[in-house]
C-alpha cells in the first residue's frame, strides 16, 4: 500500500508549472503575432497622418492617383487625380500608402 500512495504524491505537479506550457505558447504568440502587427499598424497609421497635396497614393483597390484636396471632418475624405482629369474622392482609410514613382506612369 505504501507503494500507490509514493506514486501518488510524485505524480501531483505544482501550480505554476502546470500552466507553464500555456504561458510559453502566450508569449511566443505575443511575440510573433501581436508585436509585429501593432508596429506595422502604428506605421500605416502615422503614414496616412503624414500625408500632403501632390502625393502619389495607391489605394486598397489599386488605384494609383495624386492627392489633391482633403475634405471633412477631421480630413477624413481625401480627392484624387488618377489620371486623363478624372477625380475621385475615397476615405482616407482606405489608402494602403504612398506609391513608387515608376508604378505610377
Amino acid at each position: 500500500m505504501n507503494l500507490i500512495y509514493a506514486q501518488d504524491a510524485s505524480q501531483t505537479g505544482s501550480g505554476i508549472f502546470a500552466f507553464l506550457p500555456i504561458l510559453l505558447i502566450g508569449a511566443v504568440f505575443y511575440f510573433l503575432i501581436l508585436r509585429p502587427q501593432s508596429k506595422q499598424r502604428k506605421l500605416h497609421e502615422s503614414a496616412l497622418k503624414n500625408l500632403k497635396k501632390g502625393d502619389k497614393i495607391i489605394t486598397r483597390g489599386g488605384i494609383y492617383g495624386n492627392i489633391i484636396n482633403f475634405q471633412g471632418k477631421e480630413n477624413s475624405k481625401v480627392t484624387i487625380d488618377t489620371g486623363s482629369g478624372i477625380k475621385l474622392s475615397i476615405a482616407r482609410s482606405y489608402i494602403v500608402g504612398l506609391a513608387n514613382n515608376t508604378d505610377n506612369e
